[in-house]
């Protein structure tokens, strides 16, 4: 009897010690795909920004990385494009010149980003997209872009922001960050089962 007790107790504690490793281990998940910078031909800064993507977007600019930047997820009923939006008003003020900032105000999701973004770059000849986003959105990107530009030429990198908040093992420590990551885990989901006719009408 105490030889069965003390086995299922060391059971109990390998599932329980698996269960913590997998839990803290889902921020390195969400955020593993991240690439370091090459030369490419357009920056693309992704929507949803509260300022990290576009400092990065700009910092990446001032680097040399690519001549240009696509500013998405801008909201088409209230851009006017004689008077610049606060993420192209902080680009230019960073060093970016307002000739070399595009604006796409089609896209609503993720996924139309990729895929509007893949047209932009068809029509203009690019090959190369660095795609800019936070952390914890790298997995969906990954797997949002990969599916746009197979079967073409074009490629892309993902480059993260750097937040503060920001941690891939201590994710659940940061009220801010445990959201984050319990929001991309259900999408995630969303986008395999829409990936597989599932839920064919689910967009994220």
């Amino acid at each position: 009897m105490k030889f069965l007790l003390k086995r299922a107790l060391i059971v109990l504690f390998c599932v329980s010690a698996a269960v913590a490793i997998g839990f803290s281990s889902l921020g390195l998940l969400l955020s593993v795909y991240a690439d370091k910078p090459e030369q490419a031909d357009v920056i693309v800064v992704l929507g949803g920004d509260k300022g990290l993507r576009v400092r990065k977007g700009a910092e990446l600019y001032n680097a040399g990385y690519a001549p240009r930047v696509l500013l998405t997820g801008i909201d088409q009923r209230y851009y006017r494009p004689w008077r610049p939006n606060w993420r192209e008003r902080r680009m230019i003020n960073m060093g970016v010149p307002k000739r070399a900032i595009l604006v796409d105000t089609a896209s609503k999701t993720s996924w139309e980003e990729a895929v509007n973004t893949a047209k932009i770059m068809d029509k203009r000849g690019w090959k190369r997209a660095i795609v800019v986003s936070d952390p914890p959105h790298l997995l969906r990107l990954q797997l949002t872009w990969s599916k746009v530009f197979r079967g073409s030429s074009k490629e892309f990198l993902l480059i993260p922001t750097t937040p503060e908040w920001w941690n891939q093992f201590l994710w659940w420590k940061d009220p801010k960050s445990y959201q984050f990551v319990m929001s991309e885990l259900k999408k995630n989901l969303f986008y395999i089962f829409g990936h597989y006719g599932w839920f064919p009408f689910l967009t994220i």
